[in-house]
């Protein structure tokens, strides 16, 4: 065998395993890939699912159940070809079609949930963050056009006002039934001053009306609170100057 043979084959093998590194590099590189979509797709679904879940009833409408469907169906039918085989991906994605052909008779099961104190207003916040930064980034990813995001991210801003308004007056209410006009007055001035900077007051109008007549009320109970101590520490005082005077008659009785 020539020399030059040798060399032709030995440069070959080369680049046959050259070749092969090559295809297993490419092959590992597109399964991370569909490995990484995957989790993305998976987390995206879940994070969507939480929100149209979990959200309180008097915050969730039929519209927003409606494009959150529409969101958690987009990426159910991209997440298909990465499962295949898989019969509750598949089945997820019947219900959905289902459920998005009713329109705005979509059913929406979510329960009210009082927003009591101040771990459920920041439970219910958090969900709102979660639901703006879906929505975010959908408008950037183009699967909802810009108008229609604007307008959904102008409704979180709206339900944030909700639930403040739902938090400071439960929080005032319940400090009022508890005999504390002070914690009352403190939650219902932060109620009317978060309403007051709100950029379109207008829409508020009702809830801000009434946050003042309850702040009225609990600052006249700090009033009359305050009064009926000062009258009754000026009692004290009268009757204290008394018993004084009392005893010095008696001493001066005992020296006479």
């Amino acid at each position: 065998m020539s020399p030059l043979v040798i060399t032709l084959l030995i440069v070959g093998g080369i680049a046959i395993l050259i070749a092969i590194a090559y295809i297993s590099h490419m092959v590992e590189n597109s399964k991370l890939e569909k490995a990484r979509l995957r989790a993305e797709l998976n987390d995206r679904l879940r994070r969507l699912a939480d929100v149209s879940d979990a959200l309180p009833g008097q915050l969730m409408t039929p519209a927003l159940k409606l494009v959150l469907s529409r969101l958690q169906l987009h990426f159910a039918e991209r997440l298909l070809p990465l499962d295949k085989g898989n019969a509750k991906t598949q089945g997820y994605v019947d219900e959905l079609n289902k459920h998005i052909a009713q329109g705005e008779s979509i059913p929406v099961r979510n329960a009210p949930q009082p927003i009591i104190n101040e771990a459920k207003a920041k439970e219910v916040r958090f969900q709102l963050e979660n639901l703006h930064g879906l929505i975010t980034r959908c408008a950037q990813d183009r699967i909802l056009p810009a108008n229609e995001a604007k307008h959904w991210l102008a409704e979180i801003r709206h339900m944030l006002a909700q639930l403040h308004i739902e938090f400071f007056g439960n929080l005032g209410r319940q400090a009022l039934q508890q005999n504390q006009p002070g914690q009352a007055r403190l939650a219902f001035e932060r109620g009317v001053q978060y309403l007051r900077k709100q950029p379109d007051p207008t829409r508020y109008q009702a809830a801000l009306k009434q946050l003042e007549a309850q702040l009225a009320r609990a600052n006249s109970l700090v009033l009359n609170a305050a009064q009926s101590e000062t009258e009754a520490t000026s009692e004290l005082t009268e009757g204290l100057k008394n018993m004084g005077d009392d005893e010095d008659w008696k001493k001066k009785n005992i020296y006479d």
